[in-house]
């Protein structure tokens, strides 16, 4: 049973216009670094340095995030595609839109049996990140999200 998906496109442009801030954020902050090391001052140049430093780094966080969204999406679809979808819409919510604790717990186990069984497939550690998130463990979610996408990019790279 495949979850019906919400149209894409909003949040498309929105991080399209949230890129775009970042680059002219960035281009004025090199701008200034550039600036700053031609100064001639050594507290000018080291503030320039710093200041260089910081757009390289929003690049690379901008490139990881981005990087990371898109892999997760991709994981996603190819769980649905699978039929493995955790399909959490029956269970009872809190009217935050979390699961009740008992649900998530019940969850957590089915999945964790499942994973627990074959902990090598890249589907069931993506089932159990979900799970870990669904249960309110965030730090095991991300954990597990990493080591689903290690098995992704290694299930790719062999395919």
């Amino acid at each position: 049973m495949a979850v019906k998906q919400k149209d894409p496109r909003p949040l498309v442009l929105m991080i399209g216009f949230m890129v775009l801030a970042m680059i002219v954020y960035l281009a004025l902050l090199s701008r200034l670094a550039i600036r700053l090391l031609q100064s001639g001052g050594a507290v000018g140049i080291g503030m320039g340095l710093g200041v260089l430093l910081l757009p390289l780094l929003g690049l690379w966080i901008v490139f990881q995030t981005l990087r990371s969204g898109i892999e997760h999406q991709r994981m996603s679809a190819a769980v649905d595609e699978a039929g493995r979808t955790l399909i959490v819409e029956h269970l009872p919510h809190r009217p935050s839109g979390r699961l009740e604790r008992d649900a998530a717990d019940e969850l957590f186990a089915q999945v964790k049996a499942e994973w627990e069984a074959d902990p090598s497939d890249w589907m069931s550690t993506y089932r159990i990140a979900r799970a870990y998130d669904y249960a309110g463990d965030r730090s095991r979610a991300r954990q597990m999200m990493r080591r689903a996408s290690e098995g992704y990019r290694a299930a790719v790279r062999a395919d």
